[in-house]
C-alpha cells in the first residue's frame, strides 16, 4: 500500500511542477496567456456575443472578463458595444485585426502543443487524455474530510 500512495504523491508532485512551469512557458512561446486565449477565440467562434455570455463559456468572474477585455479593446483587437434594447448588455465583437492576431496565437498554439507533446503517440496522447479526464472528475468530487 505504501508504494501506491507514493507513487500517487509522486504523480501529484508532478502535476504541481507542470502546472506552475507550463503556463508560463505557453504565455513565452506564444504571447498570450491561456485564459486570453480563451476570450478572444470564444469571442472569435461566435463573431459576437454578450459580455455575460462570454463570461459564462469561459468560466471566469466578471471583473476578470472586464479586464481582458478592457485590454483588448485597447489593442484593438475587440470592440465593445451596448445593446439597444437594454443599456446594461454589452456585446463584444472581435476586429480585423483581432482576427488576424488569433490565427497567428493559434498556430503559435498548435507549434506549442506538437512540442509539448514530442514522443508521444496518437494512442499515448489519447490513453493521457483519458487518465487526465478522470483526475479532473476526482478533482470536482473532493469535498473537505470531516473532523
Amino acid at each position: 500500500m505504501r508504494d501506491h500512495e507514493s507513487t500517487q504523491a509522486r504523480a501529484l508532485f508532478r502535476f504541481n511542477e507542470i502546472n506552475k512551469r507550463l503556463m508560463p512557458k505557453f504565455e513565452r512561446c506564444t504571447g498570450i496567456s491561456q485564459s486570453r486565449l480563451e476570450v478572444i477565440h470564444a469571442i472569435y467562434e461566435a463573431n459576437e456575443l454578450s459580455q455575460k455570455e462570454l463570461q459564462q463559456r469561459v468560466n471566469i468572474d466578471h471583473a476578470a472578463i472586464t479586464r481582458h477585455l478592457k485590454q483588448l479593446e485597447e489593442k484593438g483587437m475587440v470592440t465593445r458595444r451596448k445593446s439597444e434594447e437594454d443599456n446594461r448588455v454589452t456585446f463584444v465583437k472581435m476586429t480585423e485585426e483581432g482576427l488576424r492576431r488569433v490565427l497567428s496565437y493559434c498556430e503559435e498554439r498548435t507549434h506549442f502543443t506538437e512540442q509539448l507533446f514530442k514522443g508521444l503517440s496518437e494512442q499515448d496522447c489519447d490513453t493521457l487524455d483519458q487518465l487526465l479526464s478522470q483526475v479532473q472528475q476526482n478533482i470536482d468530487s473532493i469535498e473537505k474530510k470531516e473532523k
